[in-house]
């Protein structure tokens, strides 16, 4: 018998109009996008470049701003002060997020009763906006038997203790009162990357004679290490937009000594009038931004790769 073969004729291609891709259904996000996002970014950089202020119409176009923002005496203490409250509250707030990811991933392990109250109190600190958490510092913090802090100090001896009027002290309240806030969306990530730990490994480092800390240095550390870089990106960019918190607890104050790069943006713009002073000051947080930004989109995309 023969067969017949039938040849078959290549399928053409269907042209497909752009009605049907999705490109129309991303033009209203893309317009939403460019009036409140990519516009207000480029008003503030052109506004950089001029003497704006609020109080007189006529400007020019001059790179005063950047001048005048370079040579204040308080700049350079304003970057320190951002400085010292960006480093210190992120590097608390990695080491309390991972503390506290690792005890409820210990108490889970062990059938321990209480370890979902105890997650679900800890993410009240990241529900809170910053507004109110600058208000019940401010009510911990103040300086008379009223304070919180200083009654409890003063029945054993103790204060009162300058937390909001001392320069010094007044930085590291601030600092400690970011760090209490930020500690519970880094425990969220923390907590992710430990629910990725191979439970088998870590059964063969047991099995091996490997101790905890062993464990958690050979073992659990180098295997959620992406997470935690990636965290580190996530809250340095959090930290340094921080406002709210500050704004509300000390206003900047006392003096300076808590005038974080966001506050002092605040103070020359609605303050001073200074509209040119303040854009400038914002394209600096912009360029940090991006900075910290463009390192996280490095870091997401090499992990891509390995996996």
């Amino acid at each position: 018998m023969k067969t017949e073969h039938k040849i078959q004729s290549p399928i053409k291609p269907t042209k497909t109009s752009f009605a049907d891709t999705p490109f129309p259904w991303l033009i209203p996000l893309s317009l939403l996008l460019l009036a409140v996002f990519l516009y207000p970014i480029f008003e503030i950089i052109r506004m950089s470049f001029t003497d704006m202020n609020l109080v007189d119409t006529e400007f020019t176009y001059t790179l005063e701003s950047y001048v005048r923002l370079f040579t204040l005496p308080g700049f350079w203490p304003m970057l320190g002060t951002t400085s010292f409250f960006v480093f210190f509250s992120v590097i608390f707030q990695l080491f309390c997020g991972f503390v506290v990811a690792l005890l409820i991933v210990r108490g889970e392990n062990l059938k321990l009763r209480g370890t979902i109250i105890v997650r679900t109190s800890v993410l009240v600190a990241w529900a809170i906006p910053g507004v109110v958490i600058g208000i019940i510092f401010e009510m911990l913090y103040t300086e008379t038997q009223a304070g919180i802090l200083n009654y409890f100090l003063s029945m054993v001896g103790l204060g009162p203790i300058t937390f909001l009027s001392d320069p010094t002290m007044a930085l590291l309240s601030v600092t400690l009162a970011n760090i209490w806030r930020g500690t519970a969306f880094s425990m969220i990530l923390m907590y992710a990357g430990l629910q990725t730990v191979s439970k088998d490994v870590l059964e063969a480092a047991t099995i091996d004679g490997a101790g905890a800390f062993q464990r958690l240095r050979n073992v659990i550390l180098p295997a959620i290490a992406p997470i935690v870089l990636i965290n580190l990106i996530i809250i340095s960019i959090d930290t340094f937009n921080t406002f709210d918190m500050v704004m509300a607890l000390t206003q900047g104050g006392p003096g300076n000594s808590t005038e974080v790069i966001a506050l002092s943006i605040y103070t020359s713009i609605f303050q001073e009038f200074n509209l040119g002073v303040g854009a400038a000051t914002s394209v600096i947080l912009l360029a940090i931004n991006v900075l910290m930004t463009l390192v996280y989109l490095f870091v997401l995309g090499k992990g891509r790769d390995e996996a």
